[in-house]
């Protein structure tokens, strides 16, 4: 596929999203909202967190082949990934988002001086910023460009395990290898993502500066745009996979 490609799964997203925005936008907040609750559980809460991911996810995917349907999205489509017996297997993926969770903290604590980016980010007296080197801040670039890239890469086995049937490990290797091939589309819809937002947001300040109301609508903003960005995926799912098919009505044929 040519790069550009990454920007037309962007304008289909978009597409999708204005057919229902309120209906996505509820979706989003209740995904946000039982996250924070099974991310307050003591002790296990927030590795639970991690490892339902997947589940969470195949909500959107869900939901974005409703609208294309021409369905109405209802609540109950949170509910996709947490029925057996997918929980199961989708928990199985969890795991992995989990232990590759893991590696990429343990490697961030060893490569990056963390505290000294904290005091940067939040000094204890604003007049005197301490000084942090240049090497620091791209390497916590290049970290955070790996964690997306490794989310990015693992985000077509959740909707593999449910609407093709895939074992957890075939459906992780068939969205990494996916992913890898194609890895110049998913560049530019990730910098177009982040062209767009960033351009937005910098509109915002210059008309709104720092008041209370401009930093809200920065925030709702971002909520839009990570909901553009789900959209975008079930568009790329979509065109390299074939459309989904529910359940019982067949399954699109991967050895074509």
């Amino acid at each position: 596929m040519p790069a550009i490609t990454g920007w037309n799964w962007l304008k289909q997203g978009t597409g999708l999203f204005r057919k229902q925005p309120a209906a996505l936008t509820t979706l989003l907040f209740a995904n946000i909202l039982f996250s924070l609750l099974i991310g307050s559980v003591p002790l296990l809460g927030t590795l639970l967190a991690i490892v339902l991911i997947p589940s969470f996810s195949m909500a959107f995917m869900q939901a974005c082949l409703m609208i294309e349907n021409g369905e109405r999205v209802t609540p109950a489509v949170l509910m996709t990934g947490f029925r057996k017996p997918v929980l199961a297997q989708l928990c199985k993926i969890g795991l992995i988002y989990l232990g590759v969770s893991v590696l990429l903290t343990l490697l961030a604590r060893f490569a990056v001086d963390l505290d000294q980016l904290r005091q940067v980010v939040q000094p204890a007296d604003p007049k005197q910023v301490p000084a942090v080197a240049g090497w620091e801040f791209v390497k916590m670039f290049a970290l955070s460009a790996l964690n997306a890239s490794v989310l990015i890469a693992l985000s077509f086995a959740a909707p593999l395990l449910y609407w093709q049937g895939m074992k957890p490990g075939k459906a992780i290797f068939y969205s990494f290898f996916a992913v890898l091939k194609s890895a110049r589309v998913f560049i530019v819809m990730l910098l177009s993502w982040f062209g767009l937002l960033l351009a937005f947001t910098v509109v915002i300040q210059l008309i709104m500066g720092g008041s209370m109301f401009g930093r809200v609508l920065v925030m709702w903003l971002l909520f839009l745009f990570v909901l553009l960005l789900q959209c975008a995926m079930y568009a790329g799912y979509r065109q390299i996979f074939g459309k989904p098919v529910q359940a019982g009505a067949g399954r699109v044929n991967l050895e074509k």
